[in-house]
């Protein structure tokens, strides 16, 4: 059981304590989330060129599926060594790895690494992932999720939240290709597909 589906069932068997998550406000918070995004991107110069909003636009998402997202500690790495991360351009982008978020998605115990740009505090994380989806019905060169902390320390993956590289819509841009420890060996059907063709 997920983490979400097993508070869930905590908190239905107990008569008192904090009641169970609110599965209808969090449909909503995504689907909010994703509205702002395209609102954004209609209204925007970038990163969809205005000749490509109409054939792009709206995105393509999975349903919202609760069970893709859980709290995550980071356990943090005793040093933050450099990776020169391939990118889109064929450039070199400098990350640190910062840690390794530790999680359960659908009963399986999973990590992925968390950067920031060289140089940079540890707040904001940058986990980008590939999974066995990858290239079949969501890009090719993997996807993103910006995690934020939350009051409790922990940070929460949330893959209804995953996102494609701006490069997805525009060549211009310089992605950073997921490394080949945060390449998933289980399909991830949450967050954003492929764009269209």
């Amino acid at each position: 059981a997920t983490a979400i589906a097993l508070a869930a069932a905590l908190a239905a068997a107990c008569t008192s304590g904090p009641s169970a998550p609110d599965e209808g406000a969090y449909l909503q918070e995504v689907t909010e989330h994703r509205a702002a995004i395209e609102r954004a991107f209609r209204e925007q110069e970038d990163p969809i060129p205005a000749d490509k909003r109409d054939k792009l636009l709206p995105l393509p998402y999975y349903e919202v599926d609760p069970s893709y997202a859980g709290p995550a500690p980071l356990k943090l790495a005793d040093e933050r060594p450099v990776f020169e991360m391939p990118t889109s351009t064929g450039k070199r982008r400098r990350m640190q790895r910062v840690g390794v978020l530790e999680f359960t998605l659908q009963g399986q115990p999973m990590t992925l690494g968390a950067f920031v740009e060289e140089g940079q505090e540890i707040a904001n994380l940058f986990v980008p992932f590939a999974d066995e989806t990858t290239g079949v019905e969501t890009y090719p060169a993997g996807r993103y999720l910006d995690l934020h902390p939350t009051s409790t320390g922990f940070y929460t993956v949330d893959f209804n939240k995953a996102y494609n590289p701006y490069c997805a819509y525009n060549q211009t841009y310089d992605c950073p290709f997921p490394p080949a420890s945060n390449r998933l060996k289980v399909p991830i059907r949450a967050g954003e597909k492929a764009p269209a063709a």
